[in-house]
């Protein structure tokens, strides 16, 4: 018992023998008295101290000490081969298709939802709402849409949109962006969204982008170049084998490449080349046989599989036959030939995460290139190599076409991109803001600005297999909802600003700007 808790009077005892004490002894007498007594005092601190610390629960050891190898041997289960790989592909199967069946309406096709009026005078068509319910009971032969309840808000899709913009652009005011601009005679822009580094959202912004550019009134394309088809299945793809992807175009251009050495070999005296049973096919095969529709009224796709990852075998197999195949123009060279361009406002590619003979293609083809990246040391490393692996591959295909182009006195290549961004994604404010901001100032315009930050609305959207557009807002709190929307809306701003000054940079080239 600590002095404090004695009674009072056995307190007053105590004072009076130690001053009693005090006055018999000299100075170093009880000074000597006192140190005793304050070491006695430590000495029973220390066994209370002990003695609580025996009545304290033992802490639990780290998880990964005191294994019982006998129990982990019980948990192992049986070695797997490929039999067992298999199985584990088998589930995944199953999984997929039960995820992808919870995006799908009855009959197993897949629908995009309505939009309200309050999205579409918010967010789609630059007009109030009471304007937009004049002009539809005006015009009564235009879209009326639809509603759950009398007197309810109206729903309509966003075919019915895009023809509410049209009429809106004929007949509205001259002020108003009704349609999104493109300058007369330029051709469509080839987006190509990539980085070697999985998990920087890399798929998401891409299909985000596409989504973003269909509600805003632009024809787009979504071409997957990965063969772990993520795109495909975000716009309800089907794709039944290679022949169904780029993979035919690729072929195509090879095969076209050897048809043009068998005419100079004709003329030389020699004997042709012929074509395997595989070029014979993809001679037969256009951009249109392979383009599918999908639930947005104006996107198209083509799709992507893992059998599309034969490619990156198969195109080094052509380049050796034939030194003078220019492989990396294969995909660009395709879609312009075919009309794509001119069919659609933007195309979009989503490549793989790696810098193989697609990803090459597909950089190749592109106007714009986008490089998600997240705001951590390891992403931004990551980030980094994947620039320095860019410089190092077209730079020597540059040199060697060049040093040919040279000896043969013809012109010779120069690899340009009409811009280049890195773009933050999955961006937390609260932790990474001062890495971003460095980030920022090494990077300079190369990298965007704005940050595309995480949200509730983009975890929720992907667990049932939907972009966030695709999200009905009744599901979330609006708030939620807004936020979630926010975050991709200035992403595409800043890419529509991108876009609109290459456009115009293009425009003025060719002359047709005063």
């Amino acid at each position: 018992m600590a002095a404090g808790d004695l009674p009072r009077t056995v307190q007053c005892a105590q004072k009076g023998r130690i001053l009693r004490e005090r006055a018999h002894m000299g100075p170093d007498t009880a000074h000597e008295a006192a140190m005793a007594r304050a070491g006695a005092a430590r000495a029973g601190g220390a066994r209370r101290a002990a003695g609580a610390m025996r009545d304290e629960p033992r802490e639990a050891p780290p998880p990964y000490v005191g294994i019982d190898p006998e129990a982990a041997l019980a948990e192992l289960g049986p070695a797997i081969g490929t039999a067992g790989l298999a199985e584990i592909s088998a589930a995944c199967a199953r999984g997929r298709a039960d995820l992808a069946a919870r995006g799908l309406e009855e009959g197993g096709a897949r629908r995009l939802r309505r939009f309200s009026t309050w999205e579409i005078t918010r967010y789609l068509i630059p007009v109030a709402p009471a304007h937009f319910r004049r002009v539809l009971k005006a015009n009564p032969e235009l879209p009326q849409g639809q509603a759950e309840t009398e007197g309810g808000t109206r729903w309509f899709t966003l075919d019915e949109v895009l023809r509410l913009r049209a009429h809106l652009a004929a007949e509205g005011s001259r002020s108003k962006e009704y349609l999104p601009w493109r300058p007369e005679g330029q051709p469509a822009k080839i987006v190509a969204v990539a980085n070697f580094k999985g998990g920087v959202g890399k798929t998401s912004t891409a299909a985000h982008l596409a989504m973003s550019a269909a509600l805003d009134g632009y024809r787009v394309l979504v071409v997957d170049l990965d063969s772990q088809g993520s795109m495909t299945s975000i716009f309800g793809g089907k794709v039944a084998d290679e022949w169904a992807t780029v993979f035919p175009l690729l072929a195509r251009h090879y095969a076209r490449h050897l048809q043009e050495e068998n005419r100079a070999r004709v003329g030389r005296g020699d004997a042709p080349q012929a074509l395997d049973d595989t070029l014979d096919e993809a001679l037969k095969t256009t951009a249109g046989g392979v383009i599918q529709r999908t639930h947005w009224p104006n996107i198209d796709l083509i799709g992507a599989q893992l059998n599309l990852y034969w490619a990156e075998f198969q195109i080094p197999v052509w380049r050796m036959a034939a030194r003078g195949w220019k492989l990396w123009d294969a995909l660009g060279d395709s879609l312009a030939a075919d009309g794509v361009l001119d069919d659609y406002d933007l195309v979009f590619l989503d490549t793989p995460p790696a810098l193989g003979y697609l990803t090459i293609n597909g950089l190749a083809a592109a106007d714009i290139l986008l490089v998600p990246t997240g705001a951590s040391f390891l992403e931004f490393d990551s980030t980094g190599r994947f620039f320095d692996m860019l410089h190092a591959t077209f730079a020597s295909i540059e040199e060697g076409e060049n040093m040919a182009a040279r000896a043969l006195g013809r012109p010779g290549i120069a690899f340009e991109w009409d811009a280049v961004r890195a773009i933050v994604t999955r961006y937390d404010g609260t932790q990474q803001a001062e890495l971003a901001a460095l980030m920022q100032a090494w990077l300079g315009r190369a990298m965007e600005p704005r940050r595309q930050e995480f949200t509730a609305l983009i975890g929720q959207a992907g667990e049932q297999v939907r972009g966030i557009y695709e999200a009905d807002p009744r599901d979330f709190n609006r708030d939620t909802y807004i936020r979630g929307r926010e975050t991709f809306d200035a992403t595409y701003a800043a890419f529509k600003r991108l876009l609109y000054g290459v456009w115009r940079r293009d425009e003025r080239a060719a002359g047709g700007a005063g």
